[in-house]
């Protein structure tokens, strides 16, 4: 197995340590992001996101540390106790790297890597790492382990995210719960130096550099069918599509419309469901899980007859989870924070439409000479995507240049379930948007 990594990033470690735990020979091929090797045609042919770190298990390859975690542990792993096959443990872990991606190391990157650029601390961006620290610190409240009763992924992926940046400056000593569970964990993780050792070589690039001291001059001035409830908003693309992909799994789903305007997700027995007071949220008979990602994954494990929409077999399920990670992280990422600017009423901004259109060149790479975005059959990560793209409908997006997701996406509404009504959905969210301006 090639791994193509920065010696500096701690997800490089956490991918490390799995190789070492289950005995797989790791060649470790070191990318020089500064000299743009990532950008360089035999690498973009692994990998057309051409992100690292990237994996290459004998002609299979994949990308998105989290998917690569999730796919050595399903193809060597003796047992299921880091990535359990039970559809509800599963959802919770899933749920929580999620979390890691899309919340808390999405909010630690936007503040601490422009200051390895030598810029200012944003306060106001700092405030984002507090709150996603507090919402790790409520998972963790009476909890030994994040996503159960034992140490999984989700553990390791997020002790892995929190080692790396307090080698930068990050205090968690205020997060009572946090500081407990990051202590147990870096002692009963196996080969927990691969992290330490990963983590070290990131610390002494940045002391040789000046960054650590720049970051911690900042950082001083920093202020310190069932009985289911489906908790969503009526004008979520994402929200339609589950609900339909429920009805197509013949679930009895009973919607509870929360009005983020009113601000509705804050009140307490909200939280209390969902500390991290997002929305959609599923309540399924005692069990909460929230992510759109994680519940489509969590229905279709749950209820569905076969695994044809989420694939037990290794790979094709590591393709369908990368394919979801890219959705989070990048694809949705983008229309979001281009869409926000123009419901706050600011100036359109180029730059951020231009990663509209950036996230949309992948998906059409991806999209070349297939049929479904991940493998050979509609899965989940079809249906996810769709619903992204469905949305981008509010934007205006020119998709006529983009000939594989043109393609994709007339094939696809054809084959998601009730997809006229995700449709529909997206039109009235365009209406009432407009309606505003």
């Amino acid at each position: 197995m090639d791994l193509y990594y920065s010696p500096y990033a701690s997800s490089t470690g956490a991918i490390l340590l799995l190789g070492k735990v289950f005995g797989v020979e790791i060649n470790k091929i070191p990318i020089n992001i500064q000299a743009k090797e990532q950008l360089k045609p035999e690498f973009v042919k692994l990998n057309p996101q051409h992100t690292i770190p990237t994996i290459v298990d004998n002609g299979f390859s994949l990308w998105e540390s989290r998917v690569i975690l999730t796919y050595l542990i399903e193809k060597y792993a003796k047992d299921d106790s880091l990535y359990p096959k039970d559809p509800q443990k599963r959802a919770v872990v899933n749920q929580r790297l999620y979390f890691d991606l899309g919340t808390l190391h999405k909010a630690l990157a936007e503040y601490y890597y422009p200051q390895f650029r030598k810029k200012e601390a944003d306060p106001e961006l700092f405030k984002k790492v507090e709150e996603a620290l507090s919402f790790l610190n409520s998972f963790l409240e009476g909890q030994q382990y994040l996503a159960g009763d034992s140490l999984t992924v989700a553990d390791i992926a997020i002790l892995s995210t929190l080692a790396f940046f307090q080698a930068v400056g990050l205090d968690i000593s205020k997060y009572s719960n946090v500081a407990k569970w990051y202590e147990n964990g870096s002692k009963v993780t196996p080969a927990w130096n691969e992290i330490e050792n990963t983590v070290a070589a990131s610390k002494k690039l940045m002391e040789s550099t000046f960054l650590l001291n720049q970051i911690s001059k900042l950082s001083a001035r920093q202020p310190i069918a069932t009985n289911m409830d489906f908790y969503y908003s009526p004008y979520s693309s994402m929200g339609a599509a589950i609900l339909n992909t429920g009805k197509a799994l013949g679930l009895d789903i009973n919607k509870i419309h929360v009005n983020v305007h009113q601000q509705e997700q804050l009140k307490p027995e909200f939280v209390k469901l969902n500390p991290q007071h997002t929305i959609p949220t599923l309540n399924d008979n005692g069990f909460v899980v929230w992510e759109s990602r994680a519940i489509l994954t969590y229905l279709v494990e749950q209820y569905g007859k076969d695994d044809s929409l989420y694939p037990k077999d290794p790979q094709k399920r590591a393709l369908v989870n990368q394919r979801l990670y890219f959705d989070m992280g990048k694809l949705y990422k983008a229309f979001l924070e281009y869409f926000y600017q123009q419901i706050q009423k600011k100036p359109e901004d180029p730059e951020l439409f231009k990663e509209v259109e950036a996230a949309l060149e992948f998906l059409n790479v991806f999209l070349e000479g297939e049929k479904y975005v991940a493998g050979d059959s509609f899965t989940v990560a079809d249906i996810a995507i769709l619903a992204t793209v469905a949305n981008l409908k509010v934007i205006n997006v020119d998709y006529s240049k983009y000939t594989n997701i043109v393609r994709w996406y007339e094939n696809g509404r054809k084959e998601a379930p009730g997809w006229e009504e995700v449709e529909n959905t997206a039109d009235n969210f365009k209406a009432v948007i407009e309606a505003r301006k």
